[in-house]
């Protein structure tokens, strides 16, 4: 359910040839006149942005740095959707300006990139309303050097050709690929370092980073890029609070509220494959999800109740889903659950009704926490009220002076 504005927009790899501007007198680089070129991602709290280029240029002898500045590189990027959209434009075609240009440690030339929330441009992904998904669009970046650089001895050098290379995003790339026998797809976090038996946590996307099998799009990326969910509980603040976790974030075949029931066990598959093959303690064990994957914490702690030390639904649905319909968790199940939980949602969350979901969980769980905040602000900007998963992505839930990582952290499943 959760849905990144269409502003963001991805990178296919190896796309996108361009030719720069040939100045006359000045010399080509020496030896070719083409650069590679990779586009360098940070997921946001409101989604992935491109944030900087990186020009391969090393290789091409040292570079004077004041030759460089802010108007040295023109960038554009046009974007455009892998699959049908039903005639939504979800891309774009722009000049994206460089705020400043340097040379990294290696000698690279690197151009950064405005970018920042709510700020159009950059991004990593589109939102398809009428299939309710995330998809990582086609992107194809556009370089042209509009005067020469120089080189330390001062020598003027023009690039004429620059190509694209891959998407590069650290936090992202530290999850690897791996797929269930059952056939669904996931991402797994490994820490650096194992001391013993390590926790486990189990991130449970929202319905717009689903599948959309009816169109052959099964990314296994967007769980990653849409928010900081799953990546909040790899950095480094949180594994030191847990002490070195485990972090699985499995990716459904459409959305988890379409069939909760059937998903579960597509889960629990997932969970017991990487307890059994990594050194992961099965009794700790932790279940966290936002929008629909806030629902689906919740009906894994009903399905498999000896699995999970805690849960953190955020923003999740327990309600009918249309008027007539039974609820997708009843009332006698929410009070069954045993599983200690802390439920998450805002006050302005105008997607799901967080009176009748959350607070309403709330009251029927035994021994449940709940956060309810008033907005989804974060260093200034406000998000929609359903955005509320930044909060946990953020360790910013408090009751009583412990904040939620901590209190999962000291969970632990008695059997």
């Amino acid at each position: 359910m959760d849905k990144v504005f269409s502003r963001r927009i991805a990178l296919v790899t190896g796309a996108g040839v361009t030719a720069g501007l040939a100045l006359p007198g000045v010399a080509h680089a020496h030896g070719t006149d083409s650069v590679k070129f990779a586009l360098d991602a940070e997921t946001l709290d409101g989604g992935e942005q491109i944030t900087s280029i990186t020009l391969d240029t090393n290789r091409f002898g040292p570079i004077d740095p004041a030759s460089l500045t802010t108007t040295t590189f023109t960038v554009h990027a046009k974007a455009t959707s892998p699959i049908d959209t039903g005639g939504q434009d979800i891309g774009y075609d722009l000049d994206r300006p460089v705020t400043a240009a340097r040379l990294d440690r290696g000698g690279n030339i690197v151009l950064e990139l405005s970018h920042g929330e709510g700020q159009t441009g950059g991004g990593t992904l589109g939102y398809i309303n009428g299939k309710s998904r995330n998809v990582r669009l086609d992107l194809v970046y556009t370089i042209t050097q509009n005067v020469p650089i120089r080189q330390r001895h001062g020598r003027p050098v023009t690039f004429t050709r620059f190509t694209q290379g891959r998407l590069g995003n650290p936090e992202v790339d530290a999850f690897s690929y791996h797929a269930s026998r059952s056939g669904m797809k996931y991402r797994l976090y490994s820490p650096a370092s194992h001391r013993g038996r390590q926790p486990l946590i189990v991130w449970l996307h929202g319905g717009g980073e689903g599948a959309s099998l009816p169109d052959g799009y099964y990314d296994n990326e967007t769980t990653l890029r849409a928010n900081r969910g799953a990546l909040g509980f790899a950095t480094r603040e949180a594994q030191a609070i847990f002490d070195g976790a485990y972090v699985v974030a499995p990716q459904s075949t459409s959305a988890w509220m379409d069939d909760g029931p059937r998903f579960a066990p597509l889960i629990q598959e997932i969970v017991r494959d990487v307890v059994r093959t990594r050194p992961i303690d099965p009794a700790r064990v932790y279940v966290v999800g936002c929008s629909n994957g806030g629902y689906m914490s919740l009906k894994m702690t009903t399905v498999y109740p000896r699995t999970f030390a805690a849960s953190v639904p955020i923003c999740g649905v327990v309600t009918a889903r249309a008027e007539g319909n039974p609820p997708l968790i009843p009332d006698a199940e929410l009070t069954a659950i045993s599983a200690p939980t802390w439920l998450v949602a805002s006050r302005d969350d105008d997607t799901v009704d967080p009176q009748a979901n959350t607070v309403h969980a709330h009251e029927l769980i035994p021994r449940s926490e709940l956060t309810l905040y008033d907005h989804v602000v974060r260093n200034g900007h406000q998000f929609p009220g359903h955005w509320s998963w930044i909060y946990v992505a953020r360790n910013d839930p408090s009751i009583g002076g412990t904040h939620v990582w901590q209190w999962m952290a000291r969970k632990e499943l008695h059997r």
